[in-house]
């Protein structure tokens, strides 16, 4: 994933996390709202581990979604929250559980 389609701004955070669609599972909630342009934020929460564990799952996310940009609807600014249960996923798992979510925003859905 590129630097640009970062969410840098707490305030973006909070805007898409409060006025946003949600969708949700066992592993993951993602927050989403319409945009001009397609927009990431990824966030782990302390209680999920060390540094280097939120790092490592921020890390294969950022991988799933360049690998299945393709397929991901446009125009949206998403927030993807990593719950503590995504630790006992391999990453197939992530994948498909991210995958199925980002299936229910939108109709670009290909695969």
């Amino acid at each position: 994933m590129n630097k640009e389609k970062i969410i840098r701004k707490s305030e973006d955070y909070s805007n898409i996390i409060s006025t946003g669609k949600k969708n949700k599972n066992n592993y993951f909630s993602i927050y989403y709202k319409e945009s001009e342009s397609t927009l990431y934020g990824i966030t782990v929460p302390k209680k999920v581990g060390k540094a280097v564990i939120r790092n490592k799952l921020k890390r294969q996310v950022k991988n799933i979604i360049r690998t299945n940009e393709n397929y991901i609807q446009s125009n949206y600014n998403y927030v993807i929250i990593i719950k503590e249960p995504a630790l006992k996923l391999n990453y197939e798992g992530l994948t498909k559980n991210i995958l199925d979510l980002m299936k229910k925003v939108g109709t670009k859905w290909k695969k």
